[in-house]
């Protein structure tokens, strides 16, 4: 359970933090607490599972990655959480995790999101993973993004 300084604290990050030099210090001020507070009261909801993560999300298009790739991979069920964690570590796969199959038109089990300046830059990177992937790889393809889709997660109100 949450009380209501973590409430507040949550309502006043989940539209991302302020960009400036010192973020935390920024939502101390706003809401009336020490910079410590607000970042142990965030320390122990991700620890507690409460929130999941704090991170950037980038606007991908605005750094120049015109070439959105989400690669999807047929590799054994068995084999699939090796070969994610594999895949994952790459400098350049921005996510990578397992999803279902839905045979017979779907045989993919593992999806890795590559970006590049061009389509040729992520066939290149897709080619990367082929070749770490080696003799595991039954099949493959990449599905390129036509458009930006809003990102957000979950919000509580006020």
């Amino acid at each position: 359970m949450i009380d209501e300084i973590d409430r507040s604290l949550i309502v006043a990050t989940q539209g991302g933090l302020p960009l400036v030099p010192r973020p935390y210090h920024a939502i101390a001020e706003q809401l009336g607490l020490s910079a410590d507070e607000v970042m142990r009261r965030l320390k122990t909801m991700l620890e507690t599972g409460i929130i999941r993560r704090i991170g950037a999300v980038p606007n991908h298009y605005a750094i120049g990655w015109t070439a959105n790739g989400m690669t999807v991979w047929d590799v054994a069920d068995e084999q699939v959480d090796e070969l994610g964690t594999r895949i994952g570590a790459l400098d350049f796969v921005t996510h990578c995790y397992r999803r279902p199959r839905a045979l017979p038109a779907w045989p993919y089990n593992l999806f890795a999101m590559v970006h590049g300046a061009s389509r040729d830059e992520c066939a290149a990177k897709a080619d990367e993973i082929r070749t770490l992937l080696g003799d595991s790889c039954r099949g493959n393809d990449i599905l390129y993004s036509t458009k930006i889709l809003k990102k957000s997660g979950l919000r509580i109100s006020r």
